[in-house]
């Protein structure tokens, strides 16, 4: 499939964002973070952006923008349409946990209830937004049950890091988000680790001779392509990348989303000066941040619609 930028900066940017509103949500509801105005102000401010940012990208994938507002009608039956609707939801719980942690504006009962509605909302959001890819049979590479997990994971720990910065930044205690953070980025790299393997070894079955019902003839081939000039479906759906990039690009995507972050996340356990302690947490978070983006990048170039086996043949 071609890589889509706006759908990239989608996923990843909200991603990110909603994994830090849940670590936010998480520390308010455990009494974790402290009740400090700003913190609490820039905080949701930042993951509200993200989220806010990631939705008006993609955006720019449809057709006509314009008429994105129906894409909410047909929550009955699409993903996206959910992903829309609870993705919209999650700014009322949001919103309130604003007015109790940040301003003080209702009772620490009525914020306790906002920061669990955050925690659901968001982790429903972010299982909508897994579930658009992996309820798609038609592309192998995605129909697949580590999808959805991979996501959440992914979105729990870029919003680790960022809050971990978002901590050292005001001098607090960081410990804790580094620790939640160390476990969301391990268990992210052996899920995406099982998710490689998985679309690797995987057999491919769909084929042309299963397409035609002409398997007992024998190989089907096309014997001229259907189109004298590229079109639509050969630009998005037909995007093809070398083996011997994409094991660098994985590569690429482990040190930079899961080692680096990892380690550095994990120095924040010794005694370090303020200022050094700082440099650590932005650099995990910048590192995972560029990590995120090839490792989406990829979830996309390496998957196959079955629709090119109209154009070439062979399996997908």
């Amino acid at each position: 499939m071609h890589p889509a930028y706006s759908v990239i900066v989608f996923t990843t940017a909200s991603g990110a964002g909603y994994g830090l509103l849940i670590w936010l949500a998480v520390g308010v509801t455990l009494g974790l973070l402290p009740k400090t105005p700003i913190l609490g102000l820039i905080g949701l401010a930042l993951s509200l952006a993200l989220i806010t940012v990631g939705l008006l990208s993609s955006m720019l994938h449809l057709g006509r923008p314009e008429r994105a507002w129906r894409a909410f009608s047909e929550w009955r039956s699409s993903w996206l349409s959910r992903e829309g609707v609870a993705a919209l939801v999650t700014y009322l719980p949001a919103c309130a946990l604003g007015l109790g942690w940040g301003l003080g504006a209702i009772s620490a009962t009525q914020t306790a209830i906002a920061a669990w509605l955050v925690i659901g909302c968001a982790l429903v959001t972010l299982y909508c937004t897994g579930m658009i890819y992996a309820s798609l049979p038609t592309v192998r590479a995605w129909h697949q049950p580590l999808v959805v997990p991979v996501y959440v994971v992914l979105a729990l720990a870029t919003g680790g890091v960022l809050l971990t910065a978002l901590l050292a930044g005001y001098g607090r205690d960081v410990r804790w988000a580094a620790a939640l953070t160390a476990l969301a980025l391990a268990a992210g790299w052996l899920l995406k680790s099982r998710y490689w393997a998985a679309i690797d070894t995987e057999e491919k079955s769909h084929t042309a001779e299963a397409a035609t019902g002409l398997g007992a003839l024998g190989t089907v081939r096309p014997l001229d392509p259907p189109h004298t000039q590229p079109n639509y479906v050969m630009r998005e759906m037909g995007y093809q990348i070398a083996r011997k990039h994409a094991e660098k690009l994985r590569c690429l995507a482990v040190l930079l989303l899961f080692v680096l972050p990892l380690l550095l996340s994990l120095m924040q356990f010794a005694p370090l000066p303020r200022a050094l302690q700082l440099a650590f947490a932005a650099a995990a978070a910048l590192s995972a941040a560029v990590g995120v983006l090839v490792e989406r990048w990829l979830f996309f170039a390496e998957a196959e619609h079955v629709v090119v086996l109209y154009y070439r043949g062979g399996a997908a």
